[in-house]
């Protein structure tokens, strides 16, 4: 009985902490906007937020908000936030685009298996059904893949 009010309590937190994060993305401070980018990211797959962290990507005030954003997304190592990383990549303008890649460049140079953690989820994004989250998934794998 104890587990369940622990869960319960923790779901309650967590949807607080969520709202307050959705809260902060709208900030206009570009600190608060990266932090909440960064908190928004353990819930990629969530459609409502992945819509928040898609604007964070493209953040037009601050670069440190993209690069924020998409450094936690791909530290994720999975399909949801690799997929956000690549549509932004895809869409953006030439300096945000510096931005983002920097972020993949971070993350693939943090570790010996950096790029090894996003292989499996940008092969599964080589077929994606939009043109640009497909094109970007086979760049980041490299030639002939």
């Amino acid at each position: 009985m104890t587990s369940n009010a622990g869960a319960g309590a923790r779901a309650d937190r967590t949807g607080s902490d969520r709202s307050a994060s959705m809260r902060d993305a709208v900030s206009d401070s570009w600190s608060v906007r990266a932090a909440a980018g960064r908190r928004l990211a353990a819930d990629a797959e969530v459609p409502e937020v992945a819509a928040v962290l898609s604007r964070l990507l493209l953040d037009t005030h601050d670069t440190f908000v993209t690069q924020e954003t998409a450094e936690a997304l791909l530290l994720r190592g999975d399909v949801p936030g690799l997929r956000l990383v690549l549509a932004a990549l895809a869409s953006a303008d030439a300096q945000i685009g510096d931005y983002l890649q920097a972020a993949v460049t971070n993350v693939c140079e943090q570790s010996a298996g950096g790029l090894d953690r996003l292989t499996g989820p940008a092969s599964a994004l080589a077929s994606d059904p939009d043109a640009g989250v497909r094109e970007e998934a086979r760049g980041l794998l490299g030639p002939g893949r």
